[in-house]
């Protein structure tokens, strides 16, 4: 109702403009020449318009003019779904739509969760899959080894094929949803054995997408010429190369491109994918050289060496909405598996170092952990790292 009326008195200032501008009544605005700016033009309408606040709100958005037949006048700032006749430029930029509920409880109001209509409704893949036993955080011996963990709904664990190392097209059956893992995964179905598997789901991939792996021995050997290419064989090897580069595609790092967004790195050189892996992750590859190592820039800012012969996957992960998410409320938090955390404060005397007393007090001690551990004034740097290049930037 608000975006729709909004549209409406937008449409009645430039008529209104207009007619002023045509019979020089506005004296604010004579004429589309002896405007030189968008500020000004905004200014000038709020000192005539009665709709001053709605209309000089949030100038810090970069809002194009709207073209009116013969005369120019704009709205900075204003947002709406619609087209502006003449330039046919949005006055909003895209947003993410989240699905979210009426609020007739408070556990619907606070909900903001990412649309998943476009995932596999059914059931995973039985032989993909392997059965998770819930241990609340305890270790063989009975001890909580992790706490807040604990309860939630049942799941099986989804196996993701790391590695990469079959060869030949595979077909993208469907997307699904894993709730063991924040990104969405997609079952691949290989063309010719018919061979099934799961990979994380890189954004902008779907259902019936050809995807390919270089990893295996034959068709790195196939993508490497030999010395006794002639240069037309050179140039057929690198438009092989220009088309491999494709989102979804798994190869080693020396035959990227310098520049290529990638996720799913690994360390080794038959080794499985351990970097950007979570939704929304991705890095980038910023140099190859003949030292044997990549350097490639993490999404924390972090650079960082990676072997040439490491494969790593073209495109970023999907989902990558997913940190704008709300829960809600405290029971969907649960049934994630998640318990709550009970400040020190809180609990007795025989708990914690600081429970007990009387009111809210711990006593004027030291902070501590639940073992007695300080906990301010100790180390906060870790031994440097030899592969990284550069460490991430701290605040």
């Amino acid at each position: 109702m608000f975006r729709l009326g909004a549209t409406r008195l937008l449409q009645a200032n430039i008529q209104n403009t207009s007619r002023l501008l045509a019979t020089g009544r506005c004296g604010a605005i004579q004429s589309t020449q002896s405007i030189n700016s968008t500020t000004s033009v905004t200014h000038a309408l709020a000192r005539w318009t009665p709709f001053r606040t709605m209309t000089t709100k949030n100038t810090k958005a970069n809002t194009p003019a709207i073209n009116d037949s013969n005369h120019s006048t704009f709205i900075s700032g204003f947002s709406t779904q619609g087209n502006v006749v003449g330039d046919a430029q949005s006055l909003s930029a895209p947003l993410t739509q989240f699905k979210t509920k009426k609020p007739t409880t408070p556990g619907k109001r606070w909900l903001k969760r990412v649309p998943r209509d476009h995932l596999y409704k059914g059931k995973a893949v039985r032989s993909l899959t392997v059965a998770k036993r819930g241990t609340g955080g305890r270790n063989n011996t009975g001890r909580i080894t992790i706490r807040h963990r604990g309860g939630g709904h049942k799941r099986r664990i989804r196996v993701i094929d790391w590695h990469r190392m079959a060869s030949g097209e595979q077909q993208v059956m469907r997307l699904e949803h894993d709730p063991g893992r924040t990104a969405w995964i997609a079952l691949l179905k290989h063309e010719e054995t018919g061979q099934l598997s799961y990979i994380v789901a890189p954004q902008g991939i779907k259902p019936g997408d050809m995807v390919v792996s270089y990893r295996s021995e034959a068709n790195e050997q196939a993508q490497q010429p030999a010395e006794e290419d002639m240069s037309s064989e050179l140039l057929d090897h690198g438009i092989t190369r220009t088309a491999a580069i494709d989102i979804g595609n798994c190869m080693p790092l020396k035959m990227m491109p310098v520049g290529t967004i990638i996720h799913n790195i690994g360390l080794k050189r038959n080794g499985p994918a351990i970097m950007a892996r979570s939704a929304g992750a991705y890095a980038q590859l910023i140099q190859t050289g003949d030292t044997g190592y990549a350097q490639v820039r993490l999404s924390s800012g972090e650079v960082r060496l990676v072997p040439v012969e490491a494969c790593a996957t073209i495109g970023s992960v999907s989902n990558p909405d997913h940190q704008h998410e709300m829960l809600g409320k405290a029971g969907r938090s649960r049934w994630m598996g998640i318990r709550p955390t009970v400040r020190g404060m809180a609990m007795n005397a025989c708990d914690h170092p600081h429970g007990g007393g009387r009111g809210k007090s711990k006593g004027n001690k030291d902070p501590r952990s639940p073992w007695g551990v300080l906990a301010k004034g100790g180390k906060t740097r870790k031994t440097p790292n030899q592969f990284v290049v550069k460490p991430r930037p701290r605040r």
